[in-house]
């Protein structure tokens, strides 16, 4: 199994940038597709973003189209996220997943698709 520790969190104003990391150990990531979520109180976890294993396809959700990229290290075992142009609505608790044995080229943005997670790292934008 993989373990997964999420770190890069914060307190910001709106308009400033955070990149995300997810560390593993354990496995490799380098067969595993990835995503990172989040929750804000009250509301239901969602994607964020989701990657497949060669990197090369990329999903989002739309409201951070354009400000965040997902991204992989398979030499660093990592997955960021880089978060640019942060608004309050942003503000939540960030999780990362890994999903095992991921079909050919496919990445995930269903929560229930994913087999391992991290403890999530709190990411907090003041207007």
């Amino acid at each position: 199994q993989v373990q997964l520790v999420e770190s890069g969190g914060g307190l910001v104003q709106a308009g400033a940038s955070l990149r995300l990391s997810c560390a593993a150990s354990g496995r490799t990531l380098s067969s595993y597709a990835m995503g990172w979520f989040r929750q804000a109180p009250g509301k239901e976890r969602e994607i964020v973003a989701a990657i497949n294993v060669s990197g090369e396809r990329t999903t989002y959700i739309d409201s951070v189209k354009g400000r965040f990229t997902i991204s992989r290290d398979t030499a660093k075992n990592t997955v960021f996220l880089q978060m640019n142009s942060l608004k309050p609505e942003d503000t939540a608790v960030y999780y990362c997943a890994a999903k095992s044995q991921p079909a050919s080229g496919a990445y995930y943005r269903n929560p229930r698709s994913y087999d391992y997670w991290g403890q999530g790292t709190q990411v907090t934008v003041s207007s």
